[in-house]
This record gives structure tokens, sequence and C-alpha cells, in this order.
């Protein structure tokens, strides 16, 4: 049940990054976001969130490949797509960013 809530905190971040990278205020999309979080620590703590998530999604597989007692093949493919989507997200919220800083470059002074 934790893997569900912080995968869907994950999402919350990832909606949270890009409504920043839109323009728009956190406290309309994540209201539980202080003001004091900085753009460049909520992006590394997506980042650290998606690493540990992919972490876990190995060990997770690794234990079902030796054998481990209790581990389902439904729990090694669930985490296995959380892992996948989350990353999908963070690389989206990337592109998004790196669309808008080259935007912003291109922009005549």
């Amino acid at each position: 049940m934790s893997q569900g809530i912080e995968f869907n905190r994950l999402m919350m971040d990832m909606r949270t990054l890009q409504a920043d990278a839109m323009g728009a205020s956190k406290t309309a999309v994540a209201p539980e976001v202080s003001g004091t979080s900085s753009f460049a620590d909520l992006l590394g703590q997506a980042v650290n969130k998606v690493s540990d998530t992919q972490q876990a999604s190995d060990q997770l597989a690794n234990a079902f490949e030796i054998g481990k007692s209790g581990v389902d093949i439904t729990d090694v493919m669930v985490a296995s797509q959380k892992a996948s989507v989350s990353f999908q997200a963070l690389t989206q919220v990337r592109n998004k960013l790196v669309q808008a800083y080259q935007d912003i470059m291109q922009m005549p002074v």
C-alpha cells in the first residue's frame, strides 16, 4: 500500500513541477508544498523519488528471480510499471524544461 502512496505523491510532485515550468502557482496545484522550497529542490526530490522507485522495482525483481517467498510476479510487474511511468513523467518534465530554456534563449533582447 505504501508504494501506491509514494506513487501518488510522485505524480503530485510531477504535476507541481509541470505547473511550475508552465508558470502556474504551486498553491493551485499542490497546497502542501511550502513557499520556501526552490524549484531546484523540488526537481531534485522528484529525481530522487524516481530513482528510489526504480531501485525498489529492481530489488523486487531480484527477489523474485532468486525465489524469495512472498514475492509475487504481479507485485514485480506493478513495481516495474510504476518505475516506468514515473521515469516517463520525469522525462516529459525534463523535455518541457529544455524546451522552455530554448524558447527563452531564442528570445530577442
